[in-house]
């Protein structure tokens, strides 16, 4: 039998079934992802970039979210995203982690095993401000021309108010 999308079926036992009406959920959540290699070492090849850029693209799609703009930096990572969420964010974040990280070592970019640190930032945008985040993303090359990624992390932690305990931020080489 051919159940409606926005019917949810309940199925008590042979004999009772209810159909139950749903309401369509609808979100519109704009995150910005940031996070950096193991060590905070320059290893991400700016050679393979497009590359790598390309594979976690796909990584985002196939994970049911939207893409807004991507920028790897030798250091660290910039990710903006309409985000689903269907998937927990944590979720999320290990999945582009471990699968990135999976084709960076298939492909022997480094000598040795490239991996992510632990933690992330996430920080939500409303609409209005989107093409803004997908400017400073793209622009990432002349941003870091005036200021090291940390300078422009802990200000994102700042400007978003996060309470951080800078034992616990990355580890700074």
């Amino acid at each position: 039998m051919d159940i409606p999308e926005n019917f949810l079926y309940l199925y008590w036992n042979k004999y009772f079934s209810i159909y139950l009406t749903m309401a369509n959920v609808y979100t519109q959540i704009y995150l910005h992802l940031v996070f950096s290699p193991m060590g905070h070492e320059n290893v991400i090849p700016q050679r393979h970039k497009e590359e790598l850029q390309k594979y976690t693209t796909g990584i985002i799609k196939n994970l049911n979210h939207k893409l807004l703009a991507i920028n790897f930096m030798p250091d660290h990572v910039h990710i903006l995203a309409g985000y689903n969420p269907s998937q927990p964010l944590p979720d999320l974040v290990r999945d582009i982690k471990a699968n990135s990280s999976r084709f960076f070592n298939g492909n022997k970019w480094l000598p040795g095993k490239f991996q992510w640190q632990k933690g992330y930032g996430a920080f939500s945008y409303s609409r209005s401000h989107v093409d803004d985040v997908i400017n400073y993303i793209n622009t990432q090359e002349e941003h870091h021309k005036r200021a090291s990624f940390k300078e422009e992390y802990l200000k994102l932690l700042e400007r978003f108010e996060v309470d951080f305990d800078p034992g616990f931020l990355f580890d700074w080489i």
